[in-house]
């Protein structure tokens, strides 16, 4: 099926590229519309459970479960059988306590023994960049570290969702190629573990680890520079492009299917059109989908 000919909805999209359609209306209304085992990656950091309201309309940690299922469901549905679908969720604490909330690990458990994901791997970015809060506990009393790292599941349809690891290798380090340029001691080591020959084989990078340490600190991106030019409002928890790019490279391949069914400033759809991938996007807010194309900007 090609993007032409996919008619997914009913509406016609927002704006449209070579690869991908932004639409603009609430996912629990589109995702219906969309035809069964046809998306290879489903890759979406929707609202988080926050104490504080934001300007994206948060649910809270309580109703979250229960709000979050019928979106999943349908999720589960249009992907392909060896699909992905990789939910980026970070943390909550508990109101007026200086304890978290688990939000996040009790909708992990819902999705796998209510719906039947598998979880293919827990992952954990890394965002040094973070603020410190809740100020109450981080800042004022002193009592919590800073919460810098978010969960991201990625969860799949069967037990053997198309992945490979070689196309997100790790640059080797300085060390590691002097290792392998020196040669290596191959054989028993006092922990037990017995090194082969095969390790100094050169397989051009490092296997990376489920941790993803991605900074977001971006302030002048194409995006911004544009928002501010035509005085749109920017997506306010916009995710870095690293995120995306990385889960397309390691999941999918050029013309597989992308969705992010909570867009917010459609980074998903950007990473998609760079690495020729088609995409979709769905997001309820106007004013962040017309601030998205501008990402595009130059292929519009």
């Amino acid at each position: 099926m090609t993007l032409d000919s996919f008619k997914a909805f009913e509406r016609k999209p927002y704006y449209s590229t070579d690869y991908g359609h932004a639409y603009l209306g609430n996912s629990s209304e589109l995702l219906g519309s969309i035809p069964e085992n046809i998306c290879n990656l489903v890759v979406t950091s929707p609202p988080f459970a926050l104490t504080r309201k934001k300007s994206y309309d948060n649910v809270s940690a309580e109703q979250y479960v229960e709000w979050f299922i019928p979106f999943a469901r349908e999720i589960l549905r249009i992907l392909k059988p060896d699909g992905s679908f990789v939910l980026h969720l970070g943390g909550s604490w508990v109101a007026g306590y200086p304890v978290k909330h688990l939000y996040q690990f009790k909708l992990l458990i819902a999705l796998c023994e209510k719906l039947g994901y598998h979880l293919a791997q827990d992952i954990y970015w890394y965002n040094k960049a973070k603020l410190p809060t809740p100020a109450e506990w981080v800042t004022v009393r002193r009592v919590r570290l800073k919460d810098a790292v978010d969960s991201i599941w990625w969860l799949s349809k069967s037990e053997n969702p198309k992945a490979n690891n070689r196309k997100v290798l790790k640059e080797y380090s300085s060390s590691m190629r002097k290792l392998l340029k020196d040669g290596y001691n191959a054989g028993l080591r006092p922990s037990g573990h017995d090194i082969s020959e095969k390790f100094a084989k050169d397989n051009i990078g490092a296997i990376r680890p489920n941790f993803l340490d991605y900074s977001n600190t971006r302030s002048q991106t194409q995006y911004l520079r544009l928002c501010r030019k035509f005085s749109i409002t920017p997506h306010p928890a916009r995710f870095p492009i690293e995120l995306p790019l990385f889960f397309i490279k390691f999941l999918t391949d050029e013309e597989d299917l992308v969705l992010d069914p909570f867009a917010g400033s459609n980074v998903t759809g950007e990473a998609a059109e760079k690495l020729k991938r088609r995409w979709l996007s769905i997001e309820i807010n106007e004013e962040y989908v017309k601030g998205s194309k501008l990402r595009f900007f130059n292929v519009i």
